[in-house]
């Protein structure tokens, strides 16, 4: 059974990494790409990455080990990273709203607002706040005095998943994760469904029916990966450690960090025209 979930896990990587790595790179070669909705996609494209190479290797290998251990300096790092890169795709994504909130709404003024300086501002912020934010916890938490027993009943390490293993009261640590979560999370998905609410209303007023469906299949697809990596992540930041299932944990944390990845790159080409345009063309040119 081990094994399966081995190879089972290692196909799914391959093919979340192989399919980001296809998406950066055809934006990258691709001059007609080069705009601020591919720009912000193709820095989601490289969250994607790293958030599947963050725990996915490690958690493969302990299927195949009998020790299935971690260092606590190695526990401490992946928490960080994996923090610094959740917080980033949370931020991005509400920005990425933003793009084509103000690409549909206000067509005319989308190259003032969304210049190149203002993209780099935004993933600027989105990196930094992210970052600090993932210090401040990861500090913190890996400061608290921890029980005898250092066994983590997860995959791998993130702040729910340890603070079990905390021999003092954490419910008051555990505000200031449930404010943090409404920050980083709640607050971007919530301008990501006003965005769309404003958009739906624009794309309905259209008279072109080949406008409508060209605007409507870009949102969805981008509200498609929105609520699924919102939705489980803040099943898992929002709850109280003492109502959480480590069962239940495992199955969701499956979603934000193998599923998301995954479907990220082939939601926005398959449903991309201009993606799938630039795929072909790369393949004309290399033949």
């Amino acid at each position: 059974m081990d094994s399966f979930l081995f190879v089972a896990i290692a196909i799914l990587f391959s093919v979340a990494l192989m399919g980001n790595i296809t998406l950066i790179l055809l934006i990258r070669l691709d001059p007609r790409l080069h705009t601020p909705m591919y720009f912000l996609l193709s820095q989601l494209s490289f969250i994607d990455m790293m958030y599947i190479s963050t725990t996915v290797p490690k958690m493969a290998v302990n299927f195949l080990s009998n020790s299935k251990t971690i260092t606590f300096l190695g526990c401490e790092i992946q928490t960080f990273v994996f923090l610094v890169l959740g917080g980033t795709e949370a931020l991005l994504l509400g920005f990425m709203s933003y793009d084509r909130y103000v690409a549909i709404c206000h067509p005319l003024r989308y190259p003032v607002l969304m210049s190149k300086r203002i993209c780099w501002f935004m993933v600027t912020c989105a990196w930094t706040s992210s970052s600090v934010n993932s210090l401040i916890h990861t500090v913190y938490v890996f400061q608290l005095p921890f029980c005898t027993s250092r066994l983590v009943n997860h995959f791998f390490c993130e702040v729910p998943s340890l603070l079990p293993l905390v021999c003092q009261d954490t419910s008051q640590y555990e505000h200031t994760i449930l404010l943090s979560s409404l920050i980083i999370l709640l607050l971007p998905f919530t301008a990501i469904v006003a965005s769309y609410a404003c958009v739906l209303t624009v794309v309905f007023q259209m008279s072109s029916g080949k406008g409508q469906t060209k605007a409507i299949s870009t949102c969805s697809s981008h509200l498609l990966v929105a609520s699924l990596f919102y939705m489980t992540t803040l099943s898992t930041y929002t709850r109280p450690h003492s109502v959480h299932s480590p069962e239940e944990d495992k199955t969701v944390a499956v979603f934000y960090t193998m599923i998301t990845p995954l479907l990220n790159p082939f939601i926005y080409s398959l449903r991309n025209k201009e993606v799938m345009g630039a795929l072909r063309r790369l393949f004309v040119w290399k033949m």
